[in-house]
């Protein structure tokens, strides 16, 4: 933790500005320490600040004695989260903690930086690189490895801010932590420790519905962005008759597995998909299957399986391990939600926005790109 970022932290539910103590410096980070308003504290451990209520919050007793530190009102209550949700944060932790470098990669970054350029509407990588340009403040939550995390403080001279309730705080810190302008806390993103309107840029790949309510969390995340800022999320679209048939009962037994459990029952899946993937074989359909939903249109016959009938992911950019991973994202967080086009405009319409797109970068998501009117 940089010693600049606690002047952009409030108590996420009194408001309050937080005060930082130091305890273990290296250099320019802060590796321990602790920030207190005038009803709680939260402690900063191994660089990350832990800015968590008491319900999502780990058991900091060690630290509090260590520290000589007073537990405050609420400060050290034990209450739990939901078991859904509970479940959702150990999917990610486990998911993170295995897959440090994920994004690191060259072959990974290439696949992954064309495909934000198709979800963000860009038709380049130097329209990518530019469009972080000139931006003041960035939020990413979810930053899961930290790899976008970091391109984005590669290529603006604003501050980024990463957010994750998971153990991919952790993560992402380890693999930011270089950069001076880039700060990683461990936050729920429904509770976020900034002052509304703080951010000209939100970033949320892949998260939000992975939340007790998909609509909630876009509302939450909407009230940081400033007038005139932009917002990026990508959620799951609701699939096809067949494809949400299979996800029910695939989901219904594989969310009640251990992440390690899951990661081994994954691999039927994945072998599935490498072996079509092998036959590198094209299907046209003249005509749309409406009553499956499946437009018409030539198709590789393992994206053909995989978007419309079972999540069965395979790409060469990637090894098997980290394919096997893709697959075990689907199957196993507890929260995943999916929804229609139609659903997301009226929430969009609700909140007064006028300028929004969807960019269309694959069957499976909706990429919806925002702007915050200007007041």
């Amino acid at each position: 933790m940089k010693k600049n970022c606690a002047s952009h932290l409030v108590d996420p539910e009194a408001k309050k500005p937080l005060r930082l103590t130091p305890y273990r410096v290296e250099g320019e980070e802060i590796i321990e320490g602790v920030l207190a308003a005038a009803e709680r504290w939260y402690p900063v451990l191994d660089g990350v600040p832990r800015i968590l209520l008491p319900e999502s919050a780990g058991d900091y007793s060690d630290f509090a004695g260590k520290h000589k530190l007073i537990p405050q009102k609420g400060a050290l209550e034990r209450t739990t989260l939901p078991a859904e949700q509970q479940r959702t944060v150990d999917t990610f932790s486990d998911k993170w903690l295995r897959f440090q470098n994920y994004g690191f990669e060259a072959a990974h970054q290439k696949f992954l930086f064309e495909w934000y350029q198709k979800k963000l509407g860009l038709n380049s990588f130097d329209e990518l690189c530019r469009f972080y340009q000139h931006r003041r403040m960035i939020l990413e939550v979810g930053p899961g490895s930290g790899f976008n995390t970091k391109f984005m403080a590669e290529h603006t001279q604003g501050q980024v801010f990463a957010a994750d309730i998971s153990e991919a705080a952790s993560v992402s810190y380890k693999n930011t932590r270089g950069l001076p302008n880039c700060h990683v806390i461990q936050a729920d993103l429904s509770k976020l420790p900034f002052p509304d309107e703080s951010f000209d840029l939100i970033m949320a790949d892949g998260v939000l519905h992975h939340t007790p309510d998909t609509r909630a969390a876009v509302e939450a995340l909407y009230r940081k962005l400033a007038p005139g800022g932009d917002f990026f999320f990508y959620i799951y679209r609701r699939m096809g008759t067949v494809r949400r048939h299979c996800d029910e009962v695939i989901r219904g037994k594989f969310t009640q597995l251990s992440a390690g459990d899951c990661y081994k029952a994954c691999e039927a899946f994945t072998n599935f998909g490498h072996e079509l993937s092998k036959l590198n074989a094209k299907i046209t359909l003249d005509k749309p299957i409406d009553v499956l939903e499946i437009p018409a249109g030539t198709y590789d016959l393992q994206r053909l399986i995989h978007y419309y009938f079972m999540k069965c992911f395979w790409n060469d950019a990637f090894d098997y391990e980290t394919n096997n991973m893709v697959n075990f994202d689907w199957y196993h967080p507890a929260f995943a939600w999916q929804h229609r086009e139609e659903e997301v405009r009226a929430w969009l319409e609700a909140l007064g926005i006028a300028k929004f797109v969807f960019n269309h970068a694959n069957p499976n998501g909706l990429c919806v790109l925002l702007r915050k009117p200007e007041r």
